[in-house]
C-alpha cells in the first residue's frame, strides 16, 4: 500500500500548553484511518495543522509527497477539509455558487466544475435546492453543500472532522457511502467521529488521542484482541476517558 499522508513526531504548543505532543502516522491509499479523541485531546489540532490552518511547532508531515511546512499550497490543493459545526458557507450565495467558489480556488475548469456539481447534488441528494441561496437551507442541507465543497476537486487526501454532525439518518448514509466509495476510488481519508458505530463502519485503522499523545493505533479487531474482546466504546474510555 502506498503511503500518501504520514506524520512523524508532529507536535504544537501553544504557550505553554501541548496540544499535541509528538504524534506519529501514517495512511496509505485507500484507506480511512480513524482519529479518536475527547473534546480538547488534540485531534481537531493534529487535523488543522494538516490543513496547513497552523504552523506545527516541531515535527513534520507530509501529504500526497509534498512538506506540510515548505509546500503548504501543494499541499492545499491535493486535500480536501470539512470541519464540524459551523458550515461557513456565504448565505447570500446559493448552494451551487457556493460549492463553484472552491472549485475555482482550486483552479477547475469551468465545463469540468458544472458536470462535478450535478454529480454531487445528484450524490448527496442535493437536487432540490441545489439553486437556493445557502441561508434559506436547514442545518442538515448546509451540512452537504460543506461536505461537497470541500471535495468539489476531487483531492487525494480528504480531512473530515465530525462530518455527519447534524445530518438526519439519510444523510448521514449518504455521507457514509460517499465515504466508502472513495475509499474505492484509492482515496486516503482521516476521519474524526464521537460516534462509534460510524468509526467501526468506516475506519480500517484507528489511532486513539489523549492529552495530546497518541496513545493506541489498530484496526478494531486488532485493539479488540488486545483488550480481550472489550467493545470499541469500552477501550475508547479505559484509553482515553477523564480517568487517567
Amino acid at each position: 500500500m502506498k503511503i500518501l499522508l504520514e506524520t512523524r513526531h508532529l507536535t504544537k504548543h501553544f504557550g505553554e500548553i501541548a496540544a499535541v505532543e509528538g504524534i506519529s502516522f501514517s495512511v496509505g491509499r485507500g484507506e480511512v484511518y480513524g482519529l479518536l479523541g475527547e473534546n480538547g485531546a488534540g485531534k481537531t489540532t493534529t487535523l488543522r495543522m494538516l490543513a496547513t490552518m497552523l504552523q506545527p511547532t516541531s515535527g513534520s508531515a507530509t501529504l500526497a509527497g509534498y512538506d506540510l511546512v515548505t509546500q503548504p499550497e501543494q499541499v492545499r490543493s491535493r486535500i480536501g477539509i470539512l470541519f464540524g459545526g459551523d458550515s461557513g458557507l456565504y448565505d447570500r450565495l446559493t448552494a451551487a455558487e457556493n460549492i463553484a467558489y472552491f472549485g475555482r480556488l482550486n483552479n477547475m475548469e469551468e465545463a469540468q466544475l458544472e458536470e462535478r456539481i450535478r454529480e454531487l447534488a445528484r450524490i448527496f441528494d442535493m437536487e432540490e435546492y441545489i439553486d437556493r441561496r445557502a441561508g434559506k437551507l436547514s442545518k442538515g442541507m448546509k451540512q452537504k453543500v460543506a461536505f461537497a465543497r470541500s471535495i468539489v476537486h476531487n483531492p487525494d487526501i480528504m480531512l473530515f472532522d465530525e462530518p455527519t454532525s447534524g445530518l438526519d439518518v439519510g444523510a448521514t448514509r449518504n455521507v457514509h457511502e460517499f465515504i466508502m466509495d472513495c475509499r474505492e476510488q484509492g482515496k486516503t481519508i482521516v476521519f474524526s467521529s464521537h460516534t462509534m458505530s460510524e468509526v467501526e463502519k468506516l475506519c480500517d485503522r484507528i489511532g486513539i488521542i489523549h492529552k495530546g499523545r497518541l496513545v493506541a493505533q489498530n484496526s478494531v479487531a486488532g485493539l479488540r484482541e488486545e483488550f480481550q474482546g472489550k467493545n470499541l466504546e469500552d477501550i475508547f474510555v479505559e484509553l482515553a476517558g477523564d480517568e487517567r
